[in-house]
């Protein structure tokens, strides 16, 4: 079945919110500015200006933590995700063109940095439910997910470079940020905060239960 208009411009809005968010840190990292609050403010900003087309995603572990308790059903959950990931790449080859290369960046390997990845991305999950079940005024949502996020980055950085995010670990080239351990060091930035968003959402719906 053909997809409608609608459903297009949803993806088309989660990949430019991803390839947006993904394209800033990458500048932020490369200006050695504060990439924290910069990373805050586009995803405070995406919010206000895609959450009505589709909900402001802009990452594969929050898709996945709503799919989880059903707020998105599978095959959009799928397309959003696909949409993410084409996003972040495509910010990563845009900014290489650009800037004609990447910063780089290094962590020291260790499944702390998927504790670390798990916990910030749990805070900003209890931002984006507290948003998603209504207990924050609609006005106010763009500002509670991107403190959220402020919060969790801030908290994840503690021991690792807090992403996050999956699709901007790979825009920024996560994956090899270790020479030694590539593909451990990609796994844990990868698998970290899927954990954290599912956590967080199942922890969140119980106890907001009336």
């Amino acid at each position: 079945m053909a997809l409608s208009p609608l459903h297009w411009r949803k993806y088309v809005a989660e990949l430019l919110g991803t390839a947006t968010l993904t394209f800033a840190v990458l500048g932020s990292i490369q200006q050695q500015t504060a990439t924290p609050f910069v990373a805050a403010l586009v995803l405070l900003l995406a919010v206000y200006m895609l959450g009505p087309v589709s909900g402001a995603h802009v990452n594969p572990a929050v898709t996945v933590g709503l799919w989880s308790i059903k707020k998105i059903k599978t095959p959009e959950a799928l397309a959003y995700i696909a949409a993410q990931l084409v996003g972040a790449v495509a910010a990563q080859f845009l900014f290489q063109y650009l800037v004609g290369g990447l910063p780089q960046v290094t962590v020291v390997p260790g499944w702390g940095i998927a504790f670390a990845e798990a916990l910030g991305a749990f805070f900003l999950l209890l931002g984006i439910m507290a948003v998603v079940t209504g207990k924050v005024h609609s006005a106010a949502s763009g500002l509670v997910i991107g403190c959220s996020l402020l919060l969790g980055i801030l908290l994840a950085s503690l021991m690792s470079n807090g992403i996050l995010n999956p699709a901007v670990a790979i825009g920024i080239r996560s994956l090899a940020f270790s020479s030694s351990y590539p593909f451990i060091t990609g796994l844990e930035y990868l698998i970290g905060p899927f954990i954290g968003a599912v956590a967080a959402v199942y922890l969140y719906q119980w106890m907001a239960r009336e």
